[in-house]
């Protein structure tokens, strides 16, 4: 395996647009508060309901163009990652969100695999460095924006509302790119997919949508009387972030002591806890101190975790932070950046 970065890029800016913020006491029942609440939620961020992922998006494109001091022609690319529902069918979102932010004529990128397309960006922005060499800045936004006619935000995690913008700028100094890692066990494909609405459903049945089907049912049935298949698809879920992790740093060519932080995606406690105890690093180490105040936002986690504790003063430079987490596919992927 080779190791070390294949291209030399590094993070230039981060600026984030979230939805309000809104206390799950004012919208739910005590029965689901208190298991809710029990999963490590107090608060998380919801947009009005005329605010879009597009929205969201372009919001955070215009805030980290101005913290890095960029005009739209110094933008040599686009990449949006997805975890949202399209707003339309057979539509570019990174289109959209390059017209609403003023970069009508730059290239864009849409990647939509679910939790996973905001940490798998930066291999796709470095294939776009490495492979264009007149490319000096790429603009990654990731966004979340919760359907509530198809999904219940209220189930299981609590999903938030938000978007993330990273200027990436070939051979900047600091917060450096080292390496991206995925691994992936495709026979688990249809685990948690939406029923209705793509070309195979496009219709529900009379009286149905997809918050009357849940989606953990298919889980429970694909291992009905294999006990110990389920209980083996369980620790994966939660354990396999390890294995990403340290491919990530064997393709990086770096110490795997080296890790000083862990910033997961904005799952529940449970998860957090067994994914750090995986990792092999503290909770203290982890985001799980942000899980309460966001709730979890889909692809836009991981940055978003990276912006907050920048802002606070909190990762210093030398420090190796590993962005990571698991997706439906199923994914678990890594990246990591060197302050």
């Amino acid at each position: 395996m080779i190791t070390g970065p294949a291209v030399d890029f590094g993070i230039a800016a981060l600026a984030a647009s979230l939805g309000e913020a809104t206390d799950l006491s004012a919208t739910h029942d005590n029965g689901d508060l208190a298991a809710l609440t029990k999963l490590g939620y107090r608060t998380y961020r919801r947009a009005a309901p005329e605010t879009q992922a597009t929205h969201l998006a372009a919001d955070a494109v215009r805030l980290a163009m101005r913290r890095a001091d960029l005009q739209p022609g110094d933008i040599d690319y686009l990449i949006v990652a997805s975890s949202a529902l399209p707003e339309y069918l057979k539509w570019d979102l990174s289109t959209a969100v390059a017209h609403r932010a003023g970069l009508t004529d730059v290239p864009s990128l849409l990647l939509t695999q679910t939790c996973a397309s905001a940490v798998l960006a930066f291999q796709q922005a470095a294939g776009v460095f490495a492979t264009r060499g007149d490319t000096e800045t790429v603009l990654l936004v990731a966004v979340n924006r919760v359907s509530e006619h198809h999904i219940d935000r209220m189930a299981g995690n609590v999903e938030s509302d938000g978007a993330v913008a990273v200027v990436l700028r070939r051979g900047h100094p600091s917060m450096r790119w080292l390496a991206t890692e995925q691994v992936t066990d495709a026979s688990w494909s249809d685990f948690f997919r939406l029923e209705y609405g793509g070309s195979a459903e496009p219709v529900p049945p009379p009286g149905r949508t997809n918050r009357d089907v849940d989606p953990q049912l298919r889980v429970f049935e694909h291992f009905r009387g294999r006990p110990e298949a389920f209980r083996s698809f369980v620790r994966a879920v939660d354990t396999t972030v390890a294995s990403a992790v340290d491919g990530a740093f064997r393709r990086a060519g770096v110490d795997r002591h080296r890790l000083s932080r862990l910033i997961y995606l904005n799952d529940n406690r449970p998860s957090v806890e067994i994914a750090a105890k995986a990792v092999g690093i503290s909770l203290e180490a982890t985001n799980l101190d942000l899980i309460a105040e966001y709730g979890h936002c889909g692809c836009v986690d991981p940055l978003l975790g990276l912006s907050v504790y920048l802002d606070r003063g909190e990762l210093r430079a030398g420090d190796v932070v590993a962005v990571a987490g698991l997706a439906q596919g199923m994914h678990w992927f890594c990246t990591l950046i060197e302050m």
